[in-house]
């Protein structure tokens, strides 16, 4: 039994930050902003929006496209970095709300690469047999834990939220064909908020040295996202008796463009078979891949027997990658 991606959906806030509103934000430029990352603008959650709201929506859409209910559901797994609060879950908020009362759920933390860690789940419980219908949701707020005096950072992020419903293909030529996921912890220092954990309580110092929002090392992030992502795509390739030639669409993480046109180079697959739209939503984190799935889906570009090549990687430093037949 294979898992299928029986439906996708999405949902961005409606509110804009264009590279020209940074400018009198931070100490930037569009032309800065745009040569560096591709990015032109990004969406910020409303002050009443926070992640189970935005996935809540796209959640919404991804079962109204698979004509499943709510109530149906036998799983929901959220990858987030920025969950409503601590804890309980935000999945189990958003469970709540869609009324999905028989379906487990649970969040998953691995960043940028969260709506890949958190497909590589809900495909084992459906491949399994152990679950029929799994909603996998990537959502994100980064905007919320960004620096705005660190023109590094700030204007990398957007926020948003991406899902997918899974569910079996009887198929055995389709469906999702494999997952991979690695994490190298020995990087962890690159890309992350250094306080607000156990180890570093949230207090008056640690907010005054602004060690609650994201700090990143970029040269080593790019260095790192590169090979690893061509690796790791290489790896999901192989395992399929694939090459480069077989794939007919890339589903990236929209983290910038230098590490996307980088890794198509190294992949040797051509730049036109990479859905983008880093220039207007930004890095959305772990709804990036799956928000990007949805447009490419709902746009007619995915038709049944395409390859298509999933990728994406964050901090930890943990990525991973998928190759699916539509």
């Amino acid at each position: 039994m294979r898992t299928m991606i029986a439906g996708t959906g999405s949902y961005t806030p409606e509110n804009v930050l264009t590279n020209a509103a940074l400018e009198e934000i931070v100490d930037t430029t569009d032309a800065w902003i745009v040569e560096r990352t591709g990015i032109r603008e990004r969406r910020v959650a409303a002050a009443d929006e926070a992640a189970s709201d935005l996935g809540h929506e796209a959640a919404r859409r991804a079962l109204d496209m698979a004509g499943v209910a709510a109530a149906d559901l036998d799983g929901i797994i959220v990858a987030t970095v920025t969950g409503d609060v601590p804890w309980p879950s935000t999945a189990a908020l958003i469970q709540g709300r869609l009324g999905a009362r028989k379906a487990f759920a649970f969040d998953v933390s691995a960043a940028c690469a969260g709506s890949l860690y958190a497909l590589a789940v809900g495909d084992r419980f459906v491949a399994s047999g152990a679950a029929r219908r799994v909603l996998v949701i990537g959502a994100d707020v980064m905007t919320r834990v960004v620096d705005w005096k660190d023109r590094n950072t700030c204007v990398l992020f957007g926020d948003g939220a991406g899902a997918m419903l899974l569910a079996p293909i009887d198929d055995g030529g389709r469906g999702i064909l494999s997952t991979h996921l690695y994490c190298d912890g020995t990087r962890a220092g690159i890309l992350g908020i250094p306080g607000g954990g156990s180890r570093k309580p949230l207090s008056v110092e640690l907010i005054q040295a602004r060690e609650h929002f994201i700090k990143m090392n970029g040269r080593e992030v790019y260095r790192t996202a590169v090979q690893a992502l061509e690796a790791c795509s290489l790896d999901a390739l192989r395992a399929n008796e694939m090459g480069p030639d077989d794939v007919a669409h890339v589903i990236a993480h929209q983290a910038n463009k230098r590490i996307l046109d980088a890794t198509l180079e190294r992949l040797g697959v051509p730049a036109s078979k990479c859905w983008m739209n880093l220039d207007r939503y930004g890095n959305t984190s772990a709804a990036s891949v799956a928000i990007a799935l949805d447009e490419a889906n709902r746009a007619g570009g995915l038709t049944p027997g395409d390859v298509v090549l999933m990728m994406g990687i964050g901090a930890g430093m943990a990525w991973g990658s998928a190759v699916v037949r539509w």
